[in-house]
C-alpha cells in the first residue's frame, strides 16, 4: 500500500470512490472496520467498544455499491488510500457487509460519541477519528480530534474548543445510543439544512434515523428537502406514522408530493389522512399533475395579494421567516379568492420595484405585464428556457382559466433536471461538506 499520506482522518475518507486497479468505480466509502482488541484495564470500563489501551487495528472498509448494498473490502486488498480516492486489487466479494461481535464501525460507532479524559478533565465528544500506517503496513487507529465546551457555567456561555488528542488521552464511555444523537443535533444546531443533509447522507442507514428521529419537526423536514429520494424514503418509514404526518406537513408542498409518490398506495393515503386538511390539500392537488409539468413541480402557496394591497404590505409578507429567498423575488397578484386556484390572474410585481416606490403605493399599478404565466401543463424545456431568457427566478403558474395555482422557482427547475449525483464532484467528494476544524 502506498506510505504516503500514512494518517489520515476518517471525516476526509466518507463519501469517496473506491476503484479497481483498471479504474472502474466500485462504490462509495461510508465506513471503516477495526478489530477490537484486548483493552486491558479499560475493558471494564466499555466492555462492547474500543477504549485505552492498544490501538484499535483497521481491518477493511465499508462501501456502498449499486442498490445502496454495503460490502465489505478488507485493508489487504487496499493499495492506496488518501483524501481524494481509494483503489484497491483483486477480485471484491459482493456479498452483503455483515458486522461481527469482534469489530466495530468507526463512523456509527464513535463519531460523536462522549469520551472520558485520562487526565480527569471535562468530558469531551468524538468529531473525527484518525488512522496511521504502520512500518509493517498495518493500520490503526491513532488519533481523535474532539470538542468540549459550547455549554453554560453560570450566566456565561462556554467556547466550544477542539483538539487532537491520542488515544491513550481518553475513555470512550457507554451511554452512547441516546446521548451521541443528542449530541450530534446540539452541536450542528447552528449548520445549514443543506450541510446537514450532505453529513447525514454520508451515515449508514441506522445512524442517519437515529440523528432524524432527533431533530424537531421543522428542522427534519428543512433536512429531508435536501436529501435523496431513497434517504427521504428511508427516513420517513422509520417514523411513527403520526410524526411523518407532521414533518411531511412542514414540508413544501412540491417537495412532500415528491416524496409521497415513492411510498405505496396506500402508505400515501394513510400519511395525506394523518395531515392537516389544508396541507393534505395542497398535496392532493400536486399528485393530480404528471410528472415532468408545472403542476407537478410548483409551490401552490406562493405570496399572492390583490391589486388594492400596498407595498408596505407586500414586503411584509416577504420578510416571513418560512419564505425562501427564490419565492421572495415576487410577489403575485389576483383577484379574489386569494387561496389557488385564486380569481383572475392579474400579474406580479418584483421585489427589486417594491423597494423603489413609497410604501402606500398600490401593487396593482406596479404590474410585470411582460412576463407571460405559464399553464400548469408546460414542459420542462418550456419552463426552461422561459427562466433563461427573461433571467427570472419565479414564474406564475396558471390553469386554463388564467387562475393562479402556484408558482414554479428557478431551485424547482434545478432539481427536476440535475442528475442525481449533482451533490458530488467528479472525485466523488460531497459538493457541500459539514467542515471538521482540526488543521
Amino acid at each position: 500500500m502506498s506510505s504516503a499520506p500514512n494518517k489520515i482522518f476518517i471525516a476526509r475518507l466518507l463519501g469517496l470512490d473506491v476503484f479497481d486497479p483498471m479504474g472502474d468505480r466500485l462504490g462509495r466509502l461510508r465506513d471503516v472496520v477495526v478489530l477490537k482488541r484486548n483493552f486491558g484495564s479499560a475493558a471494564s470500563v466499555s466492555s462492547s467498544l474500543p477504549s485505552i489501551g492498544k490501538e484499535p487495528v483497521v481491518v477493511g472498509i465499508v462501501i456502498e455499491v449499486l442498490g445502496k448494498k454495503r460490502i465489505f473490502v478488507p485493508m489487504t486488498r487496499i493499495t492506496s488510500i488518501d483524501s481524494t480516492q481509494v483503489i484497491s486489487t483483486g477480485l471484491v466479494n459482493l456479498r452483503r457487509f455483515e458486522q461481527r461481535g469482534s469489530e466495530a464501525l468507526v463512523v456509527a460507532e464513535l463519531f460523536d460519541r462522549r469520551v472520558k479524559m485520562t487526565d480527569g478533565s471535562e468530558e469531551a465528544i468524538i468529531e473525527d477519528v484518525a488512522m496511521e500506517q504502520r512500518r509493517n503496513g498495518d493500520w490503526i487507529i491513532s488519533e481523535l480530534f474532539v470538542s468540549r465546551g459550547n455549554g453554560h457555567t453560570g450566566l456565561m456561555r462556554r467556547r466550544k474548543e477542539s483538539m487532537i488528542i491520542d488515544w491513550h488521552e481518553a475513555i470512550v464511555s457507554t451511554d452512547h445510543e441516546p446521548q451521541a444523537a443528542t449530541s450530534f443535533v446540539a452541536n450542528h444546531e447552528d449548520t445549514q439544512a443543506a450541510d446537514l443533509a450532505d453529513a447525514l447522507h454520508e451515515m449508514n442507514d441506522k445512524r442517519m434515523i437515529e440523528i432524524a428521529q432527533e431533530l424537531q419537526d421543522e428542522r427534519l423536514a428543512d433536512v429531508m428537502q435536501e436529501l435523496p429520494e431513497d434517504d427521504q424514503v428511508e427516513i420517513l418509514s422509520n417514523l411513527d406514522v403520526e410524526r411523518a404526518a407532521q414533518v411531511l406537513e412542514e414540508m413544501e408542498p412540491d417537495d412532500a408530493a415528491d416524496l409521497l409518490n415513492e411510498l405505496t398506495d396506500n402508505q400515501r393515503e394513510e400519511l395525506l389522512k394523518l395531515m392537516e386538511p389544508e396541507e393534505a390539500d395542497d398535496v392532493r392537488r400536486l399528485l393530480e399533475y404528471e410528472e415532468g409539468t408545472a403542476g407537478s413541480l410548483m409551490n401552490p402557496v406562493p405570496i399572492i395579494l390583490p391589486p388594492e394591497a400596498t407595498v408596505a404590505e407586500a414586503l411584509a409578507h416577504i420578510r416571513q421567516e418560512e419564505i425562501s429567498p427564490a419565492m421572495a423575488a415576487a410577489v403575485l397578484v389576483a383577484r379574489p379568492p386569494l387561496e389557488t386556484p385564486t380569481g383572475k390572474y392579474l400579474g406580479m410585481v418584483h421585489m427589486q420595484q417594491l423597494l423603489r416606490v413609497p410604501p402606500s403605493v398600490q401593487v396593482g399599478t406596479l404590474l410585470d405585464s411582460s412576463i407571460e404565466p405559464v399553464s400548469d401543463m408546460s414542459s420542462m424545456e418550456e419552463i426552461s428556457r422561459i427562466l433563461a431568457t427573461y433571467d427570472l427566478t419565479l414564474l406564475p403558474v396558471v390553469n386554463d382559466a388564467n387562475r393562479l395555482v402556484g408558482a414554479i422557482t428557478i431551485d424547482d427547475v434545478l432539481d427536476a433536471i440535475l442528475p442525481e449525483d449533482w451533490r458530488t464532484y467528479d472525485d466523488g467528494t460531497p459538493i457541500r461538506k459539514v467542515g471538521r476544524r482540526y488543521e
